[in-house]
């Protein structure tokens, strides 16, 4: 082409691009030159860049769709009962404004076809191991979140595989859909902070990177909400102060900012500049086992409060079982209306992954922790993690009923696996 003020010639500079169908690089293009799929990313720092996060979409809405295609047409909720939670949902519910934690009566209606199934953690955790394996034959640098998430550090990758890590992470995702019948969406940056961003840019089937050379631009006019940590309470104290965007807080010099907000103010000060210094750690050994509920409006309904503890204990169990550990303290956490957060552990005779020991503790923390509602939040948890086969063997000598309820629960589960989720309930979880 020529220049339109000297009519000399000017070489146009190329811009790596990558098809995800059929993981063709090229020069950018809106299409991909070999199969013609729109379904390109490209960037001019694509193959410089290494730190990924990768985030399973509705991950386990998505298996449930997989495992029963009647259902992929359908919005599907997964989720208790009619006065339970939904756990998650797939996207076809989210546009109809169904989110996670929502009562089920509020998500129903206001999606009322929904299909609603109960969680399958067991299943859910079958289906991470899959995809942990191929991550593994990339990288051994993978750090999980949990069970649909984790962070790759594909460092040093390129000379060992022959390909760029951007190309890596494209056939990650193609192998995930073909194989495994789940997808995902990669982000791609210079840091843990801005990959773990970038993932959620385009779900789903989302592929998006933020390269160092744009790092501020993109960062200054987004909301602090942004920021991995800054949660409600964080974001309210950061109003009062005038910090709405990220350029907000470029304005503020680092003492200020820690003076006002001590070591978040530090960590904010970084963040906003895009510095994160944290490597992407390998199997770090899990601490805990947690779940927590966030109301749309606080309560102090003592039925609703304690159909909450208990469906959060089966929670943390069928996490628990999933994964062969137990706990032997469990935890409990509540957020007051006016956001006071209140903290409670209590250590058991012995380790447990039973609901049944785990709500029944958790609920005597809930008497005991002299909090008065009304309540935003409530949280169940298990904590100093062991194997499973160190678990429920002393029994308690105070309730001689939790040996019955124990095995009740096993075959419970036994039960569950065979015939669905849905076979048994308890009429707690109908709270």
């Amino acid at each position: 082409p020529l220049c339109g003020r000297c009519g000399g010639r000017y070489i146009r500079p190329t811009m790596p691009a990558l098809c995800r169908d059929c993981l063709t690089a090229f020069s950018a293009g809106v299409r991909c030159p070999a199969c013609r799929s729109p379904r390109v990313v490209a960037h001019v720092e694509l193959n410089r860049l290494s730190i990924a996060h990768m985030d399973c979409d509705a991950f386990y809405a998505s298996v449930e769709k997989r495992d029963n295609p009647a259902l992929r047409d359908h919005p599907v909720i997964v989720g208790g009962g009619q006065r339970g939670v939904v756990s998650t949902c797939c996207y076809l519910a989210r546009i109809r404004g169904v989110r996670s934690a929502m009562p089920m009566f509020q998500a129903l209606k206001l999606c009322p076809e929904a299909v609603v199934v109960r969680p399958r953690m067991r299943v859910y955790a079958e289906v991470s191991r899959a995809i942990r394996a191929r991550m593994e034959e990339m990288t051994p640098a993978i750090e999980p979140l949990s069970l649909d998430e984790a962070f790759l550090d594909l460092s040093g990758t390129e000379r060992l595989h022959g390909v760029p890590p951007a190309t890596m992470l494209a056939r990650l995702t193609k192998r995930m859909e073909e194989e495994l019948g789940v997808t995902g969406s990669v982000g791609l940056s210079h840091n843990k902070f801005l990959a773990k961003i970038a993932s959620d840019l385009d779900k789903p089937r989302g592929f998006s990177v933020i390269g160092r050379a744009e790092t501020q631009a993109f960062l200054a006019p987004q909301p602090v909400r942004l920021i991995w940590g800054v949660g409600t309470a964080t974001q309210a104290a950061l109003d009062r102060a005038g910090i709405r965007t990220i350029a907000d807080l470029l304005r503020w010099s680092r003492e200020d900012l820690s003076a006002r907000f001590g070591q978040m103010g530090d960590r904010l000060w970084h963040l906003a500049r895009g510095e994160d210094r944290r490597r992407v750690s390998r199997d770090q050994p899990m601490k805990s086992i947690s779940k927590e509920t966030t109301f749309h409006e606080d309560t102090a309904d003592p039925d609703l409060l304690d159909g909450h503890l208990w469906r959060l204990a089966e929670q943390v169990a069928d996490r628990a079982k999933a994964r062969g550990l137990a706990g032997r303290t469990v935890t409990l956490k509540l957020k007051r209306g006016d956001f006071q957060l209140v903290a409670r552990r209590h250590a058991l005779a012995d380790a447990t992954q039973l609901a049944d020991r785990i709500y029944h503790a958790a609920r005597a923390l809930f008497d005991h922790a002299g909090a008065a509602g009304p309540f935003r939040l409530i949280g169940v948890g298990i904590a100093d993690l062991v194997p499973e086969d160190r678990a429920d063997r002393l029994g308690d000598l105070l309730d001689p009923e939790a040996v019955r309820r124990a095995a009740a629960e096993r075959a419970t589960d036994l039960i569950r696996a065979r015939f669905g989720p849905e076979a048994i309930m308890k009429g707690r979880a109908l709270r």
